[in-house]
């Protein structure tokens, strides 16, 4: 009996200190969640100073002062009986306040006409005036990387159709309003011209 008492003596020992060590182990804390997402957070006394990233600025759109250099070669042909800048219609060509009026047409008749001004016009602005042209029936759209707004009706005089075109970018408004004359790819060279 001796022999069997010290054999389970040290079996209860380390049963014991089993016992006591999983009794410890149930008292420390369960191990914290991995942090994700929006839980990962910056101790305020460490926070990173914000810095801002530059945008890249690009350099302001020239306007072009010259009415023909505004057109594609295309474009010039259509026009090529058209009388430019007519002094019976005012004042035309490059104008003091930087901007650009080109009127191809003849003044001894109403219709055969066409109009492009060519200036600056702020962002705010100019999609005021353009989203307002919406509700006149005007179609816009973002071709180019600009607004483009345009309608077509017909002449209340005349068998013509009457029109204007609108292309806003980068701070530059082209604004043509024709009465019976629209060469085939007009406000595309244009764009094209100014804006490279």
């Amino acid at each position: 009996m001796t022999l069997r008492r010290s054999s389970t003596t040290p079996l209860l020992a380390t049963a014991s200190t089993l016992l006591a060590l999983l009794a410890l182990a149930g008292c420390a804390p369960d191990p914290a969640p991995a942090p994700t997402g929006s839980a990962l957070r910056t101790p305020s006394s460490q926070a990173p100073t914000p810095t801002t990233t530059p945008t890249p600025s690009r350099a302001p759109v020239a306007i072009p002062t010259d009415c023909r250099e505004i057109l594609s070669d295309a474009v010039l042909a259509q026009l090529a009986d058209v009388p430019l800048n007519d002094p019976a219609f005012g004042t035309a060509g490059a104008q003091a306040d930087g901007s650009l009026t080109c009127i191809w047409g003849s003044p001894s008749t109403d219709t055969g006409r066409l109009t492009t001004t060519i200036s600056k016009k702020s962002r705010g602005p100019a999609l005021d005036m353009l989203n307002a042209l919406v509700g006149e029936g005007f179609t816009c759209y973002t071709p180019d990387n600009g607004t483009r707004c345009e309608k077509v009706w017909v002449d209340p005089q005349y068998p013509v159709n009457d029109g204007r075109t609108l292309f806003w970018r980068d701070d530059v408004l082209i604004d043509t309003q024709y009465v019976g004359l629209a060469p085939s790819g007009y406000t595309d060279a244009v764009i094209s011209r100014v804006f490279g």
